[in-house]
């Protein structure tokens, strides 16, 4: 039921460009890069238990990379990309050696000092990244000569690129690897005196986030064609850790419910809503109190007291 939900889930996302407007289609392109950004989050949060204030670092460097390379040195996008995606891995190497020194409210104090450092150099560093301005004037790829300006398009081509992401992801945590990483989750001690490397999981987790959180930020750069320091910032960070804790942290499906809401409350009700960010705190709050586990797992549980409660009804 689980596996046929996705697939109907996708057939619904794959039809959305023939009944939507280019408003909804932009707007769904929006969700599924936050989708992705979210889930990779979600790797340290839900399945680490390593929660992460710095996760937008990976979605600035990878896009400050690739826009500075094609703006400064007029490479195409061939190179671009790939060199940022191993720029940024290389960076969430060295700082998931730094911040794995500490656990629980260190690592996310060590996650958020990082990732400050970044946003003060992208501020500062103005021969490279044009502080406050930030890089404009980017272009979109074309892969395999098929061009993405428009909204479907671009649509189609996050789309892909969503649907491999969160498919290896959900590799990952369904692995051996990803259930000894539960383990260290849940009981670290038992699992270092079971033999296994509780440090070198972490770290192996923490750089593969930063990874698929560095693809999101090359789609956030195409989709904008613009980029600005503000990507660094504690509120991008937090947005995603609050996609991961109102969807359900430790679910598939829950960061891209989060993300959806969020991005929904942010792109459409803000249209609306002069204060959506007061919205989204109570919002937040309501999921908190009656959903404490996330909408998903909430829902989830929702459904079987139902099943039970009809299958005791005469």
């Amino acid at each position: 039921m689980r596996r046929f939900g996705w697939i109907v889930f996708t057939a619904g996302l794959i039809c959305l460009p023939a009944v939507a407007g280019e408003f909804y289609i932009n707007l769904a392109s929006q969700i599924l890069v936050a989708a992705i950004f979210a889930a990779s989050l979600n790797l340290l949060v839900g399945y680490g238990g390593l929660p992460s204030l710095g996760h937008a670092s990976w979605v600035g460097l990878a896009a400050y990379v690739s826009a500075w390379m094609s703006l400064k040195l007029g490479l195409g996008h061939a190179i671009t990309a790939p060199v940022a995606l191993l720029a940024t891995t290389l960076i969430a190497c060295a700082f998931g050696w730094i911040s794995l020194r500490a656990t629980g409210l260190g690592f996310l104090m060590i996650t958020l000092a990082l990732s400050q450092v970044l946003w003060g150099t992208a501020y500062r560093w103005v021969s490279v990244t044009d502080g406050d301005n930030g890089l404009r004037g980017l272009t979109r790829p074309a892969p395999f000569g098929i061009g993405l300006e428009g909204a479907t398009s671009f649509y189609y081509f996050a789309l892909a690129i969503s649907i491999a992401a969160i498919g290896l992801m959900a590799m990952f945590v369904a692995s051996p690897f990803g259930a000894a990483l539960r383990g260290t989750r849940d009981q670290p001690r038992r699992m270092s005196a079971l033999g296994h490397d509780v440090w070198f999981l972490r770290w192996i987790t923490f750089v593969y986030a930063g990874f698929w959180g560095a693809v999101s930020g090359l789609l956030f750069v195409y989709y904008n064609k613009y980029i600005h320091p503000a990507s660094f910032s504690i509120t991008a960070s937090a947005e995603g850790l609050l996609a991961v804790i109102a969807g359900g942290a430790g679910t598939l499906a829950g960061p891209v419910v989060g993300a959806t809401i969020v991005m929904l409350l942010k792109n459409y009700v803000s249209a609306y809503v002069v204060r959506w960010n007061m919205l989204l705190g109570f919002v937040f709050v309501f999921i908190v109190i009656f959903m404490p586990e996330g909408v998903v797992p909430g829902l989830r549980r929702l459904a079987i007291k139902l099943r039970k409660a009809l299958a005791r009804s005469p």
